[in-house]
């Protein structure tokens, strides 16, 4: 191969990890765009080949040489910032608990609909022994498989099986109270949202969440995730009781839509500075991700939290235990939305009723 089409192979490779790093940037919500938000990770890597390899075929007389480095570097390391949050060089953003007084273990599993392989879960439903559990991709098959493998501690449920693969359950030992199935964005994507009183006697809120991806086969634009991550950011900011969100939110922690959630609920992640924990996707090492989450409130402090064991679906499941301790909240309060921020989630709410209508009209 001749050295003028190497190097042109080598520019060519970097100007695609330049392109890849600046595709989230755009202000689109159709999938082929929002899709580059996934592979964080990946693009990292890539980018940091592209730095390295064109090395080999650098000119240091030529000034275009120069230019192309910089601009590799510059997005090399924008990318590293955006996962460094969440290695173990960084700060923790849950703290961790020096108590187990007020103890919840939370447990949620993408279950993959057309799984039929039930000894797995149930086998991890036994072990994790947590005190709410948060199913999703539930049918009535899977209802009865994980009702009939079920210990009996678990007297409180919310079932809602659908054959769409946006079925939900939950199940719990503490009680919940007032539990209802909403439909925020449409009749055939439910959430679950519920009050439980922990055994201590406090009373949390908890939302369970499932909004669609910004898939082809699924959603072409991502609107509708992002209405329903945006409503739930604001129930979150308006509750007066501590805060849990949970499930699969089909976005990574990384994405402008999950750090406007974040920023606008007030909510923390406890993956930062402690792993990725990527639950998706369980059959693609290279292609893996955060897609299953626990998000919590200032009153929550951090115990344990890991992936779980495979359960033959495309996801692992997520496993958190938190202590519940408000008299030590104002230690890791996160700062305030912005106004911007708030009238960004807003419109991004109306955003998707335009377009509901759109459709109706």
């Amino acid at each position: 191969m001749k050295d003028s089409t190497l190097k042109t192979i080598l520019q060519i490779f970097g100007l695609i990890a330049v392109l890849l790093t600046l595709m989230p940037f755009v202000a689109i919500d159709y999938w082929w765009i929002r899709m580059f938000d996934f592979p964080h990770l990946q693009l990292t890597f890539l980018t940091l080949v592209a730095l390295l390899t064109y090395f080999i075929k650098f000119d240091f007389k030529n000034y275009r040489d120069y230019i192309l480095m910089v601009i590799l570097l510059a997005c090399f390391i924008f990318q590293a910032l955006k996962i460094y949050p969440y290695t173990g060089l960084s700060q923790y953003e849950v703290l961790k608990s020096s108590s187990s007084k007020k103890t919840l273990k939370i447990y949620t599993a993408n279950v993959l609909q057309d799984n039929e392989v039930t000894e797995k879960l149930i086998k991890e439903i036994e072990s994790m022994d947590a005190d709410v559990m948060v199913f999703t991709e539930t049918n009535a098959f899977w209802k009865d498989a994980i009702k009939k493998g079920l210990p009996n501690e678990y007297l409180y449920k919310v079932e809602y099986p659908l054959d769409n693969t946006y079925g939900m359950l939950l199940y719990s030992k503490l009680p919940l109270i007032n539990p209802e199935i909403r439909f925020l964005v449409n009749d055939s994507i439910p959430s679950i949202h519920t009050k439980i009183k922990m055994h201590s006697n406090d009373t949390i809120q908890l939302y369970a969440i499932h909004p669609t991806p910004p898939m082809p086969q699924e959603n072409p634009k991502s609107t509708d995730r992002d209405s329903e991550m945006m409503q739930i950011a604001l129930f979150s900011r308006e509750s007066k009781h501590p805060v849990v969100v949970v499930g699969d939110f089909n976005d990574v922690a990384w994405s402008e839509t999950s750090q406007l959630f974040q920023r606008v609920s007030e909510l923390l992640d406890l993956r930062k500075g402690r792993g990725l924990f990527n639950t998706y996707n369980a059959n693609n090492f290279l292609l893996r991700w955060p897609l299953d989450h626990v998000f919590v409130s200032k009153e929550f402090r951090y115990i344990n939290a890991k992936r779980g064991n495979d359960i033959e679906s495309d996801h692992f499941p997520f496993y958190a235990e938190l202590n519940l301790e408000p008299e030590n909240a104002d230690v890791q309060k996160p700062k305030p939305p912005s106004a911007e921020d708030i009238e960004s989630a807003k419109k991004q709410i109306k955003k998707q009723e335009r377009a509901d209508n759109e459709l109706i009209n």
